[in-house]
């Protein structure tokens, strides 16, 4: 994806110095990332590095102990100016949320509803979309995704695959500023992969933002823009997937490498 210079990009996510503690573990240690509009940023590494809550850090689902995160230009969990809370409250922080489209590991569908009514359900009920506008965004998401021929189905009538495609278009339904992805095929079978991350490389072309979690090396390679290397907490390199992956510079970036790529 072809990026313009700098000084005239975007910075839909622009986080800094986030600092997260779970008790005593120290999970994340200063983490800083700017993302642009219509970027793709890949985060790969071993488990346990800190991928996950940096995703949850961004959105503040996880909220972080110090540091900041910026959704186009918005500081979120903080008041705005004039504001006498030194917090911003639950239903404020919900509002600025709604600029962010997360996919989970898990589909967390709801299970009583149909695949139409689960993507019609944030905008409807949190947007206050009028339903007849709802519906025919919904069944344009659900073509999207590839799944038209679904609409009527419950999750528990669908594959694994298909319904992480529903939770796909589910979080595209409130036009999301950026969209996450926390390891969305970990919990697929492995020939449902595919489906998943045709329909994630397919936003990537149309110009979504999107901060990717993920093992799948062969995704990143097609797909991201930049690739980012986590351990312990830090992003230890980053660079252009031909970079990163054809010439690591750090020698931990190199052995994760060799390990999920098969190699000896």
């Amino acid at each position: 994806m072809t990026q313009g210079t700098e000084d005239k990009r975007v910075a839909v996510v622009d986080a800094r110095g986030v600092h997260k503690y779970f008790g005593q573990n120290h999970v994340l240690k200063g983490v800083d990332l700017t993302v642009y509009k219509g970027e793709v940023v890949v985060i790969i590494g071993p488990s346990g590095g800190g991928k996950s809550t940096f995703l949850r850090t961004i959105n503040h689902l996880d909220r972080p102990d110090s540091g900041e995160v910026c959704i186009n230009g918005t500081a979120l969990g903080v008041p705005p100016k004039g504001s006498r809370r030194a917090t911003l409250s639950d239903a404020g922080l919900s509002r600025q949320r709604r600029q962010v489209g997360m996919v989970f590991q898990q589909f967390n569908l709801f299970s009583h509803m149909t695949a139409l009514e689960n993507v019609m359900c944030g905008p409807v009920q949190v947007l206050k979309t009028p339903r007849t506008v709802a519906l025919v965004d919904a069944k344009r998401l659900l073509a999207l995704v590839g799944l038209a021929d679904k609409e009527a189905s419950y999750p528990a009538q669908l594959s694994g695959g298909q319904q992480q495609r529903v939770a796909i278009a589910r979080a595209l339904a409130m036009h999301p500023a950026v969209m996450l992805f926390d390891e969305p095929t970990s919990a697929l079978d492995p020939e449902m992969v595919g489906e998943v991350l045709k329909v994630m490389l397919d936003l990537s072309e149309q110009g979504m933002t999107m901060v990717v979690v993920t093992h799948e090396v062969q995704f990143a390679r097609k797909a991201a823009d930049r690739i980012l290397f986590m351990e312990e907490g830090r992003i230890i390199e980053e660079g252009r997937p031909e970079e990163l992956m054809g010439n690591p510079r750090n020698e931990r970036t190199r052995s994760f490498l060799r390990m999920v790529m098969g190699e000896a």
